[in-house]
């Protein structure tokens, strides 16, 4: 008979609390569960003698943990070359419905985390963890080494930064699909003028091919200018596009012999795509299940 542990029982219970924070600290599920990991460790070295609050203590030390990550990160990302995106979380689109609705609203954009990397580590903690998980100033200040009127500041800096650089998705899924579907339709023909009229003519178009090869570019903007990258590079692998849930939004994934080639994620906002990220980089599709 297995003996129960109860230390290991009560972590069980906030690990999907603590997934949820990792990963929007540190955009990649890997990480995140790497980060969840290391503080089941410290957990056990620490035990949960005067331990009252063991969700607080818990998101505290996994936003430790990510901290730590994200400036040994930072380091080593100034060479990476073209855009970085998140690592997606995908499943397959179905039919629709409430529960899709439900989907998006506790989801977390990719537009969202790229605008998340730009800030600082000790912003994307405040941000995070206060304006998303409602843990108190008071608790942050002292994982950012600051005052709580200090800690206060830098969510209020991210806040003005994500209010600033991300467009604010339509909220309804199936108009989402609506869109994605008409871009798809049009990249397949190869119709310029109908790919034109579904982009914002401000649409950012983004790559991560994993910082490095000749695939590896700085974003592109404008309507007309992603409308010819997308028919130059991308009309040939349109048709292997599927319908997903793309970090709870309209996406699809590009499948060739069972094999994921990449995973597009859309913001559409007041009916037009207004950012196109792709994700080919291999790390970050390895994940993803493999399709018949």
């Amino acid at each position: 008979m297995a003996v129960r542990d109860p230390q290991a029982e009560e972590f069980e219970q906030h690990r999907e609390h603590l997934r949820a924070v990792a990963y929007r600290m540190l955009g990649s599920l890997s990480e995140a569960d790497d980060a969840v990991q290391e503080s089941w460790l410290r957990l056990n070295r620490a035990g949960t003698d005067g331990v009252e609050n063991m969700a607080g203590w818990l998101t505290t030390v996994v936003a430790r943990v990510c901290l730590d990550m994200l400036r040994a990160r930072r380091a080593r990302r100034e060479d990476y070359a073209g855009s970085w995106l998140p690592e997606p979380v995908v499943r397959a689109d179905p039919a629709g419905g409430p529960e899709d609705e439900a989907v998006l609203a506790d989801s977390v954009a990719v537009a969202l985390l790229v605008v998340l990397e730009t800030l600082t580590p000790p912003e994307r903690l405040a941000f995070v963890l206060h304006d998303m998980f409602g843990v108190p100033f008071e608790e942050i200040a002292p994982m950012v080494e600051r005052t709580p009127t200090a800690a206060r500041q830098l969510a209020s800096r991210a806040r003005r930064r994500v209010g600033g650089a991300t467009p604010k998705q339509d909220p309804d899924l199936a108009e989402q699909r609506r869109v994605v579907d008409a871009f798809l339709a049009a990249s397949r023909a190869g119709d310029f003028d109908a790919l034109v009229a579904v982009l914002d003519p401000d649409v950012v178009f983004r790559i991560d091919a994993g910082g490095v090869g000749p695939r590896a570019r700085p974003p592109e903007v404008g309507a007309e200018e992603v409308a010819r990258r997308v028919l130059k590079s991308g009309r040939p692998f349109a048709g292997l596009g599927r319908p997903a849930i793309v970090n709870g939004a309209a996406g699809v994934v590009v499948v060739s012999h069972g094999k994921p080639l990449a995973v597009v994620a859309f913001t559409v906002a007041r009916g037009r795509i207004a950012e196109i990220d792709v994700v080919i980089d291999p790390a970050k599709l390895r994940s993803l299940p493999v399709h018949d």
